[in-house]
């Protein structure tokens, strides 16, 4: 074998060897890479959430202005006609009438803080039991 053979089989096995070497090696960025990963579900997460929210104020923004919109709508003074006209209320109220019976407020309390009527808070309870939303 002479010289210039004897460096290129050297070679040829240092780099055989380099390239195993490499295979088991941790990557360096590895770590880097999943934490970037890691924080930007965690940004797109909270992105959500807040425009979760965001859409939640906003129709409870659309539901506060209804009621001054439906006080100015002319109702029938015959009763009857009265309560063929029922108003459509929101689920965000919906779920707030849930949410304080389940605090035990009273009819009367809950149509306070709702700005509905006590026949109405007692219909949304109704509705929610039969939709299987129990109230302890």
């Amino acid at each position: 074998m002479t010289f210039l053979e004897s460096i290129m089989l050297a070679l040829l096995i240092l780099s055989i060897g380099l390239f195993i070497l490499s295979v088991f090696l941790k990557d360096p960025y590895k770590e880097l890479r999943e934490e970037m990963d890691q924080m930007s579900m965690q940004q797109i997460q909270e992105m959500y959430q807040i425009k979760k929210k965001l859409k939640v104020l906003e129709e409870e923004l659309l539901v506060a202005d209804e009621p001054y919109i439906q006080h100015v709508q002319h109702v029938p003074a015959d009763s009857s006609a009265h309560s063929l006209v029922k108003r459509e209320v929101h689920e965000i109220i919906k779920n707030q009438v849930m949410l304080l019976t389940r605090q035990g407020l009273s009819v009367e309390q809950i149509a306070r803080q709702s700005s509905l009527s006590p026949d109405e808070v007692r219909t949304i309870q109704t509705e929610m039991k039969f939709r299987g939303h129990g109230y302890e």
